[in-house]
């Protein structure tokens, strides 16, 4: 595998979008950007497929749309998005139907298309495909197939450290939102940081819902229930990988008097109740932004090889922390001792919990 360039160009805003998404597989995808009519003559046509909870969860999806509308600035062209319906059974009509309308790239959101990705892009060879999450293996391996990857467990390592750093209770907690490999990823990474800074720190860790079950990234109510009992046991720091759901550990966390880790995007940037913003001590950025705006960028000069991964990881800054509010700059220089002692090998971060 190739190790993908990264540009290193401050976060991008997350505010505001360019189409409302189509909410099932019999609706038309609704486009914007560039000029009407004839944007993908001035650059891609791009089709954008989420993950559970769409457009405006202020976390995972919305990075993806903030590296759409990166690339269309830089490079012109338009984009349709569509969501899944609840139970994300569309999700392969979703490919299908941008395909048939002549989108090209098609980028799909989310490690839960890789039962279906590989049989779409096998149907239309000539369409470019890019999954986040999704390892080109584990769809077959298709050569218009490129995996967006990244390294979540070093991140979330880092995102250990500083809570193990920041208790007052020695005692954390992580929420995850479906308990899948992917998710554990982060709970391990988590784990392992507060470890590293003090075994003897209690770390409770619990999902909102079971393997299967996607609804874990888009409830937040259920996602402040978890959080708060949590809370109620004695931690003082939650860390979330939950996707829409984080909203509710954020709500717990004000509540409670305790402060919470967001994931994905900057979310001290993307809530907008202040009263939320405020317990917010940090987030474990995932550049999905970068790698998606990367990606259009490469497809735009033909420089998609496709049939690969590329890797996000703390070395190419796909990864890492955020600093908005200033609550984790009295512990910079231990975050950045643990960070250049995993880029430099001496910390293997662990994958599984």
């Amino acid at each position: 595998m190739r190790r993908a360039r990264m540009t290193k160009a401050a976060a991008l805003l997350l505010a505001g979008s360019l189409a409302m998404a189509a909410c099932a597989s019999d609706e038309e995808p609704t486009s914007a950007g560039g000029e009407t009519g004839g944007a993908a003559a001035d650059g891609p046509k791009i089709g954008l497929a989420f993950d559970t909870g769409g457009e405006g969860d202020r976390s995972f999806n919305d990075s993806a749309v903030a590296g759409v509308e990166a690339a269309i600035e830089a490079n012109g062209g338009e984009v349709a998005k569509l969501s899944p319906n609840d139970d994300g059974s569309n999700r392969a009509d979703l490919l299908t139907q941008l395909a048939d309308q002549g989108y090209d790239p098609i980028i799909a959101v989310g490690f839960a298309y890789s039962d279906v990705i590989g049989e779409i892009a096998e149907q239309y060879p000539d369409v470019t495909f890019a999954q986040v999450d999704g390892a080109v293996e584990d769809a077959g391996s298709p050569e218009n197939l490129t995996g967006l990857l990244f390294a979540e467990e070093q991140g979330s390592f880092l995102a250990g450290v500083a809570a193990a750093t920041k208790t007052e209770a020695d005692h954390v907690g992580f929420v995850g939102g479906v308990e899948t490999p992917l998710i554990q990823k982060f709970q391990a990474g988590f784990e392992a940081g507060v470890e590293a800074v003090d075994p003897a720190i209690q770390v409770d860790s619990q999902y909102i819902s079971p393997a299967g079950d996607f609804s874990g990234f888009n409830d937040p109510a259920r996602g402040q229930i978890v959080a708060q009992g949590m809370y109620d046991a004695g931690a003082d720091i939650v860390y979330h990988a939950a996707g829409g759901s984080g909203i509710g550990v954020f709500q717990a966390a004000a509540a409670s008097g305790g402060r919470a880790i967001g994931v994905d995007s900057d979310q001290y940037q993307t809530v907008d109740d202040p009263a939320l913003q405020a317990v917010i001590m940090t987030s474990m950025l995932k550049r999905v932004d970068n790698a998606v705006e990367q990606f259009i960028g490469d497809y735009a000069e033909g420089d998609v090889a496709g049939g690969e991964n590329q890797v996000y990881d703390l070395e190419s800054e796909g990864v890492g922390l955020s600093t908005s509010g200033g609550f984790i700059d009295d512990i910079q220089d231990v975050i950045d001792d643990y960070r250049q002692q995993i880029i430099g090998g001496e910390i293997e971060v662990p994958t599984t919990p």
